[in-house]
């Protein structure tokens, strides 16, 4: 995903890291490298979180000297220039509506950076518990293609989207199953109602072990990732007899001494 910034002219004055402690530290780092003089803001809903990622990522004295700034907690209310959310999107459970804070958050002619999990991430585990007869072990994935759709309806522009399948291995099930909770949470509405016992556990190990095992005797799943990166661009208003406008859009607007159309 960092190497897609290669793809982006624009180097942004200020960024925001969404939701970083989920989306990875390492990945953090590499950003602020690419850009050392941008002002960056982190954004995360959980208290928790928000702790650990201060932790994470303040700087010592010395070295915030004539450093730019790093704030935790609310972004500007003029917008930064790059938002960056590493697999937030499909963790929620009302993605549109993500999306539309997103754009609201984008400053007019920055740009967005995202990943997610698309739709043959998993299969391999799907066809286990649907052989099993059991509920689905995760919610059904977005296709890029419906992403796409839905940036557009946002009030991005230009979203280019692609995707790649990185496959991940385990030495023991009791591995495997710790990582997928860590990777996060099951949003389908026909999931398990309850907490299972140690004898489904104890089951569920077994059944992955005989259905995941490979060749080198790890056991293995795919994921496929999607990434995708879309431009804010100058809003538009279309003038009625009532219209509406957000108070960020009608600054844009005058600023740029634009009219509406």
């Amino acid at each position: 995903m960092q190497e897609r910034l290669e793809w982006i002219k624009l180097r942004p004055g200020a960024w925001a890291d969404w939701e970083p402690v989920r989306g990875g530290m390492e990945a953090h780092a590499l950003v602020q490298q690419r850009y050392p003089q941008a002002r960056c803001f982190v954004h995360e809903m959980q208290p928790v979180r928000a702790g650990v990622a201060a932790q994470q990522l303040s700087r010592p004295w010395w070295r915030r000297m004539g450093a730019p700034a790093l704030s935790i907690g609310t972004l500007p209310d003029s917008g930064v220039q790059m938002l960056w959310a590493n697999m937030a999107l499909h963790m929620s459970a009302q993605p549109q509506a993500l999306i539309g804070q997103w754009h609201r958050a984008v400053a007019t002619d920055g740009f967005l950076m995202f990943s997610c999990l698309g739709p043959d991430s998993l299969r391999e585990l799907r066809a286990v518990y649907r052989a099993l007869g059991w509920p689905p072990p995760a919610h059904d994935f977005t296709d890029m293609h419906d992403w796409g759709d839905m940036l557009v309806h946002a009030g991005f522009a230009e979203p280019v989207m692609d995707m790649e399948r990185i496959t991940l291995t385990w030495e023991t099930p009791a591995r495997l199953l710790q990582e997928l909770r860590e990777l996060g949470a099951n949003l389908h509405p026909h999931r398990f109602g309850a907490l299972r016992g140690r004898a489904f556990r104890l089951r569920l190990e077994h059944e992955l072990a005989a259905a995941l095992t490979g060749a080198d005797g790890r056991l293995a799943l795919i994921f496929e990732i999607i990434y995708g990166h879309a431009f804010k661009p100058a809003p538009r208003v279309r003038m009625s007899e009532s219209s509406s406008v957000s108070l960020q859009d009608m600054r844009t607007l005058l600023r740029g001494g634009r009219t509406p159309s």
